[in-house]
């Protein structure tokens, strides 16, 4: 923000972002822009529109000159606000989670759909407690898939698992917030460790869907990945190794058994390792109707299969 006598109204503290951060290449401007402002005066992202005209104080001026130093250096505009919006809900995100991200509602949207397709689960109906379909979700991260399929779903109960302690406990403030206390548990431990020593799946076949964004990006790839991400988010919930499947392969190779028949297993993956991962969906005997689901970018994002 230029320091001169002008005075900085809504409309032209969303045009000088917008130009700053489009100059910097930051992904969707204008929206972040959107919500540093609102952010700063205590308003949601359409009410900035009512008044255009309103003149910041100058408290809000320099807070605002703050946060968009620290957003040009690349640091996530949504740790800096504290949160983000993932299939209209809204989450508490900081450094212990990775942001939420629409190429992951993809599996929201494949689940939901699948859900539609299968009245019978009754799935879409609220259902006692204990006695709804069972819904794993692994590298849970902020919890944002596991809310929002409890929320879509009142006829399922969830476990979400998640290595990391300090990503349980920004996914508990997340749970407890949109109220779904009760049929989202939350469980520390490596990938399917906790699912498998719950006494659910003492019998196998128990869920009817398993869920799971884990860390996979090859190391090929790692150098072009955005400096907003590689210098800020979590290492550990990005990075899979050398061929991107140091957490998917294990992840295929395990999941199958826990499944109901018909029950269906979606992975987010690397687009480039696509091909690999339907290949390791193939040579598992406990699983068909392998496939890829493309996210909102077009790019190849989920793999799905079916338990046979």
């Amino acid at each position: 923000m230029p320091a001169n006598t002008q005075t900085w109204t809504t409309r032209s503290l969303l045009q000088w972002m917008n130009e700053s951060f489009t100059k910097k290449d930051l992904d969707s401007p204008r929206r972040m822009a959107e919500m540093l402002l609102a952010h700063v005066v205590g308003s949601d992202r359409l009410k900035l529109y009512m008044d255009p005209d309103r003149p910041a104080t100058p408290i809000e001026r320099e807070q605002l000159r703050e946060l968009v130093k620290r957003a040009l250096a690349h640091e996530p505009i949504q740790y800096l606000v504290g949160e983000e919006s993932f299939f209209g809900m809204s989450f508490v995100v900081d450094q212990r989670v990775l942001i939420p991200r629409p190429s992951t509602q993809t599996i929201v949207e494949e689940v939901l759909q699948h859900a539609r397709n299968n009245p019978s689960d009754n799935a879409l109906r609220e259902s006692d407690a204990g006695t709804g379909i069972m819904i794993a979700d692994i590298c849970t991260g902020s919890g944002c898939i596991a809310a929002a399929l409890a929320r879509h779903l009142p006829g399922a109960r969830v476990i979400a698992t998640d290595l990391s302690a300090d990503a349980l406990a920004c996914a508990k403030e997340n749970i407890d917030a949109h109220k779904l206390g009760d049929r989202v548990e939350l469980i520390q431990g490596d990938l399917l460790d906790p699912i498998e020593r719950h006494p659910i799946a003492g019998n196998d076949a128990s869920f009817r869907y398993i869920c799971t964004n884990p860390p996979y990006i090859p190391d090929h790839e790692w150098d072009s990945v955005e400096p907003n991400v590689k210098d800020h988010e979590p290492t550990t919930a990005l990075r899979a190794g050398a061929d991107g499947l140091q957490f998917v392969a294990p992840l295929i190779q395990a999941s199958p058994r826990l499944l109901e028949p018909g029950g269906m297993l979606l992975v987010e993956i690397a687009s480039c390792t696509a091909q690999q991962c339907i290949q390791l969906a193939q040579s598992h005997k406990l699983l068909t109707n392998e496939r890829i689901a493309k996210d909102s970018d077009g790019l190849d994002r989920v793999l799905i299969a079916t338990r046979v």
